[in-house]
């Protein structure tokens, strides 16, 4: 799972198992630099293994990109998350827990390693050629949108308010990774979620 302090490498990743170094080398490159930028070669040289290795454990570069997708999205989600449980238990009593969001996003767009979203910019690079990609990606968002699900109260729009945060989500994204200033993208991402679900006058500021 990559570590979700945002940095692309974990301290101990030189000592692990060839493919775990790989697989962590592919995610630093990728997602800092972009897929079709970063060559296999690269890969194998900072990974540390050889070219045999690396083809032992990864037969393409579409196969070690899915994985490395694979790899993203199973330590993001699990991030985002634990993300909105500990904002959500520190909201005042009555507080709704959409109001988590907001200072969830603002972790991951105010760190110096952000990049943007892996699977965004992954269909954009390879989506017409690799749908193994789309399909990830596809099913990356499926997953944030029924964590955002979870936020909202019980109501005959329940889902639809769900995507309508997950659009609110990919604009904080694509706005941050244009240049916006993060502190202006959270409050927006705020004051929308105030107006799906008003937030308790107790609410902390």
């Amino acid at each position: 799972m990559p570590d979700m302090n945002f940095a692309p490498l974990p301290a101990d990743w030189k000592d692990l198992p060839a493919r775990d170094r790989l697989l962590h080398t592919a995610h630093a490159l990728f997602y800092q630099e972009g897929i079709r930028a970063t060559g296999i070669d690269r890969v194998i040289a900072e990974s540390g293994v050889t070219k045999v290795t690396f083809y032992r454990h990864f037969p393409s570069k579409n196969a070690l990109v899915c994985a490395y997708l694979e790899y993203r999205h199973s330590g993001w989600i699990a991030w985002f998350a634990d993300a909105l449980q500990r904002h959500g238990d520190a909201l005042p009593p009555g507080a709704g827990r959409v109001h988590a969001l907001a200072p969830a996003l603002a972790e991951w767009l105010g760190s110096e390693h952000f990049r943007g979203c892996a699977f965004i910019n992954s269909v954009s690079e390879l989506g017409e050629t690799v749908p193994e990609v789309v399909e990830i990606a596809q099913r990356h968002k499926r997953e944030m949108t029924a964590l955002l699900a979870t936020l909202l109260p019980v109501s005959a729009h329940h889902m639809q308010d769900a995507q309508a945060l997950a659009l609110v989500v990919e604009g904080a994204i694509v706005r941050v990774q244009m240049g916006e200033p993060v502190r202006e993208v959270v409050a927006t991402v705020s004051r929308l979620t105030d107006a799906l679900v008003p937030a308790s006058p107790q609410r902390k500021g």
